[in-house]
């Protein structure tokens, strides 16, 4: 998906890193490869205090506005914790292969995530929030 690093803050980071670990004590079996490629994108972030984050860098909680490259469509997603996720509300799983695709993109960035019958592709258009910065403005590339 991404080649380059990540940047994730690291309140961020340490949750994620500490569900990645809980998971493993107590579901070694189920969904083995989102968690895989959790710990691969943990692994390779650069971390960085909240303050510090870029206004156009996908954090956890942001909502942002990506465009369908094949389907010539707009939507709009939060990146969400798996026990606040709800696709009919439009909130993406980090722990989904698209979750993790977007955690961490930048505006402009092109990103893509496999599907049974091959992959989709979007690019990251807007962050409409942003909860380290807390307010609600338009990153457009």
């Amino acid at each position: 998906m991404k080649e380059q690093p990540i940047i994730m803050t690291w309140p961020d980071h340490a949750r994620l890193t500490k569900l990645l670990e809980e998971h493993r004590i107590l579901n070694p079996q189920s969904d083995r490869q989102a968690f895989e490629k959790l710990g691969k994108e943990l692994a390779r972030a650069q971390l960085v205090a909240e303050q510090d984050i870029p206004a156009d860098i996908i954090t956890m909680g942001s909502v942002v506005k990506v465009f369908d490259l094949e389907l010539d469509e707009d939507y709009h997603f939060t990146l969400s914790w798996p026990n606040k996720a709800n696709i009919s509300e439009n909130r993406i799983n980090v722990l989904a292969p698209l979750g993790m695709a977007l955690l961490g993109s930048r505006v402009g960035q092109e990103i893509e995530w496999p599907l049974p019958d091959g992959k989709c592709q979007l690019r990251v258009d807007e962050i409409l929030f942003q909860p380290e910065n807390n307010s609600t403005r338009s990153a457009a590339c």
